[in-house]
């Protein structure tokens, strides 16, 4: 998917889409548009309609620096002659405004107009960077598309540090000559800080999905490219959880490795489940030549879906301190959510976190996966 649009709906899939001033295609707010010749024909009619002993025309000055919020220079020094023309009224003071009154309101307005002029400026440069940054970051994790080979997926993606789209946490779903792989991992930190190490993984997960025939080589490829990257920079002390999963071509068996990461969750039948597999060590710490964790071996029923997450949804708390059960939380959720297509689900689960912590303060990553029927495998 490509385009403006298109990239405004993967930002707002990922939890992050709060529509902005200087967002490309958005324009100020309503109330910057309307306030200016509002402001004017309240305050000229007012002054009309007051006596000629009560001086109101100097308020007029406040209309050309509001419209300097949401209009152009042109606008802008329209509204300004507009304004320094009511304060010219015959009733605009008690015989006629004061020269200086008239010569400030002027003032006003054209100083009004350059800082219109500076501000369409500069908002056009912070477009500009803007969208840089953000086809920077979808080039990172570029969005999920709804199927890949026999899985759906969907997944939802909160950067904690506002105005970002990838921070400390990371999925992706690909196919290789093995069947469809699937990552979700959290690294150390998060923000900007954390984006080089989020990158540097879904490259070596891409790699390895192409030529790890077993999840264990995948994980061990993962853990060599967060030590190599640690020994590489002073201090870096980089490590990341991650939990990889195998879907087996022509098999309802599907393969799950977990690297320190909390357990996923197996939706069946409109309920939860937490899944446990063997808790392996965290990828990157380079203690010793990384030895990945038995596999969790699971075969799915049809209709089946697994749902992982990382931390930013199972530790989320409310006011109370109250933690965030997912299990508990889905089962509250209504049937046809629960019982519903991915995106519908990890939509459903994003508005019950937000509902549940108000704000939340950690990144948050969701990915439902959901297999369809097994289709014989003819190298199998």
């Amino acid at each position: 998917m490509t385009g403006a649009a298109d990239r405004r709906r993967h930002v707002e899939a990922r939890g992050g889409g709060q529509a902005t001033w200087l967002r490309p295609g958005a324009g100020p707010p309503r109330w910057a548009r309307w306030a200016p010749p509002l402001l004017l024909a309240v305050l000229g009619t007012v002054q009309i309609l007051t006596p000629p002993e009560i001086e109101l025309g100097l308020l007029l000055a406040a209309t050309p620096p509001l419209a300097a919020l949401a209009y152009g220079p042109v606008a802008t020094g329209c509204m300004g002659a507009v304004a320094v023309a009511v304060a010219a009224l015959p009733n605009a003071g008690p015989d006629q405004p004061v020269h200086s009154d008239l010569l400030m309101i002027a003032f006003v307005a054209v100083l009004s107009v350059g800082i219109s002029w500076v501000r369409r400026r500069r908002d056009a440069q912070l477009v500009s960077v803007g969208s840089v940054a953000e086809a920077a970051q979808l080039a990172v994790m570029p969005p999920l598309t709804e199927r890949v080979g026999r899985v759906r997926c969907a997944g939802l993606y909160r950067a904690a540090e506002r105005g970002t789209l990838v921070g400390g946490d990371l999925y992706d779903v690909r196919e290789g000559p093995w069947g469809v792989r699937a990552l979700v991992g959290d690294v150390q930190g998060h923000g900007l800080a954390a984006v080089g190490t989020v990158a540097a993984l879904l490259g070596a997960f891409r790699e390895a999905v192409l030529d790890e025939p077993h999840l264990e080589g995948l994980a061990a490829k993962l853990d060599r490219r967060l030590v190599t990257d640690n020994a590489r920079a002073e201090h870096a002390e980089l490590f990341a959880t991650a939990l990889l999963v195998a879907f087996v071509p022509g098999s309802p068996t599907v393969r799950l490795l977990s690297c320190g990461h909390p357990p996923p969750l197996l939706l069946r039948a409109g309920s939860a489940e937490e899944l446990a597999p063997e808790p392996g060590t965290p990828l990157g710490l380079g203690l010793t030549a990384y030895a990945p964790p038995d596999q969790l071996l699971l075969d799915l029923a049809p209709g089946d879906q697994l749902l992982a997450h990382t931390d930013g949804l199972s530790e989320a708390r409310d006011a109370q301190g109250e933690l965030y059960v997912p299990v508990a939380r889905f089962a509250a959720l209504p049937l046809e959510e629960r019982e519903g297509e991915p995106a519908v689900l990890v939509g459903a689960l994003w508005r019950d976190l937000r509902g549940f912590a108000g704000e939340v303060k950690d990144d948050v990553a969701l990915l439902v996966l959901a297999p369809t029927e097994a289709e014989p495998d003819p190298g199998a």
